[in-house]
């Protein structure tokens, strides 16, 4: 026992001793160093870590580590197959959606427009339809107003084609001239011939009164003073027919609209029906008293003429074989115009002009001496009314007079509530006598037929007019939006 103790004294002794005299590295227990080897790489790796985490702001992030965080944030926010079908799906069914509501406005906007035009062409056959156009009107200025020249002898009458395109213009010199609007430039010329060429000349030979040209644009027809219908083909100026059976002078031709069944008027006091289509004459119609002077209509199978000096107008009822006699003017009745199916225009050598309803026997508004007076003050005589025009199912009429002096005048006027007065609007200054009036069926513009003589004669002459056709525009009040867009 005792001798095992000192031993072990002495063992430690000579330790002690051993560790104070050498410098010997101190024994580690087993497996020290590995630990110490992987507390180093720990240490390694906690403080990369922390480097990689912990960065100053001044710092730029690289683009590898930028691209690898926002992969990872894409992979966290990615959604899933379902959540993608549920997503197209509300987007087709939203679109399917606009689509439907954008067909039905555009249904819903051409029922409007269906039914609103259903229901202007029931108030235009009714004659109710009255477009309220005239309080919008302005007069002119000088310089907007053309003159178109081209014949040699006083113009007579004028039409303008439906697409407002072109004007066809005719004269005491037999001639037809097509003019373009938009240049003012001749399209064609069909010259007139000599007295006693008719059998060899292609045309007119004496001078052209009236003129028509049917709703589609197709055909042109046109009378003469030598009792003679000529058809042509519009847009070519093709000569088709020639109709014969007037004993007078042909004063007044109208194509019914929508047909080409023509009417026509003469000096013989009857109004005949053609065929234009199979270049036929269909009857003829008595009544009148005196030499017809105008006639006109519209879609109904019937017309209206202006019997001069019997002082009648008359609406002749084709289908029913009957006529209605109207009584008014003080005057010969020289032109003559419908509004509608049911109102008429008028205007007489007496200087007035006068509104009418078929329904009515009388004239529903009278304006005497229109175009005032010329002559000493105790032998005043109103200037006659040579031409009148209607805007067709609007308020807005036209007149022009036989004037003997320079102050001729294009007046037009406003027609009144249920057609019950006239209101002149402005005056248009032109140089001659107004023997033919015509609206353009936009409403754009007017044209006058313009000489230095009355269509129907030579009692004055003003050798100062010139022999033309004048382009007035119909100018319109701005709407404050229409200004403020101009603006």
């Amino acid at each position: 026992m005792s001798s095992s103790f000192f031993i072990k004294t002495k063992e430690k002794s000579q330790l002690v001793k051993k560790g104070k005299n050498s410098a010997a590295p101190k024994r580690k227990p087993k497996g020290d160093g590995d630990s110490g080897a992987k507390n180093k790489v720990r240490g390694k790796r906690t403080n990369s870590k922390c480097n990689e985490e912990i960065s100053s702001d001044s710092e730029i992030e690289s683009p590898v580590a930028s691209k690898k965080r926002h992969s990872n944030e894409e992979n966290e926010y990615e959604e899933t197959p379902q959540e993608k079908k549920l997503r197209l799906a509300k987007l087709y069914l939203e679109q399917l959606k606009e689509e439907e509501e954008k067909k039905t406005e555009e249904d819903s906007f051409e029922t409007h427009l269906i039914a609103g035009r259903l229901q202007e062409e029931v108030l235009e056959q009714k004659g109710k339809l009255q477009r309220l156009i005239a309080k919008d009107l302005i007069p002119p200025d000088a310089s907007e107003i053309r003159l178109l020249r081209g014949h040699k002898l006083p113009i007579t009458s004028v039409v303008i084609t439906p697409d407002d395109k072109c004007i066809f213009s005719a004269a005491k010199d037999c001639s037809i001239i097509k003019w373009d609007v938009e240049s003012g430039k001749k399209l064609h010329t069909i010259h007139g011939g000599r007295k006693g060429t008719e059998d060899r000349h292609v045309g007119h030979t004496a001078h052209i009164l009236c003129m028509a040209i049917s709703s589609d644009g197709k055909y042109l027809a046109t009378g003469d003073m030598n009792k003679l219908i000529m058809i042509w083909e519009a847009e070519t100026c093709k000569h088709l027919y020639k109709f014969t059976g007037h004993k007078g002078p042909v004063s007044g031709l109208s194509f019914r609209k929508g047909t080409h069944d023509l009417y026509s008027a003469s000096h013989d006091r009857s109004v005949k029906v053609w065929n234009v289509d199979e270049n036929a004459y269909v009857e003829t119609l008595f009544g009148h008293q005196d030499a017809i002077t105008g006639l006109d209509s519209l879609s109904r199978e019937r017309c209206v003429t202006a019997g001069g000096r019997d002082r009648t107008v008359r609406v002749w009822k084709i289908a029913e074989e009957s006529q209605l006699v109207f009584h008014g003017h003080e005057g010969s009745i020289d032109c003559i115009q419908l509004i509608n199916e049911e109102h008429i225009i008028t205007g007489a050598d007496d200087g007035s002009v006068s509104l009418w309803c078929v329904n009515k026997k009388k004239p529903l508004s009278t304006v005497k001496q229109a175009h005032g007076c010329h002559g000493d003050e105790e032998l005043e005589q109103p200037h006659w009314i040579a031409s009148v025009a209607a805007l067709q199912n609007s308020d807005t009429v036209a007149s022009g007079a036989c004037c003997c002096s320079h102050n001729s005048q294009v007046q037009l006027w406003k027609c009144g509530q249920n057609y019950r007065r006239l209101e002149l609007l402005f005056s248009v200054p032109v140089s001659g006598f107004v023997n033919s009036l015509k609206f353009s069926s936009s409403g754009q513009f007017l044209v006058a037929g313009v000489g230095q003589e009355h269509r129907l004669g030579r009692w004055w002459r003003l050798k100062e007019a010139k022999n033309g056709i004048y382009i007035i525009p119909l100018k319109r009040k701005l709407n404050q939006e229409e200004a403020k867009m101009n603006e």
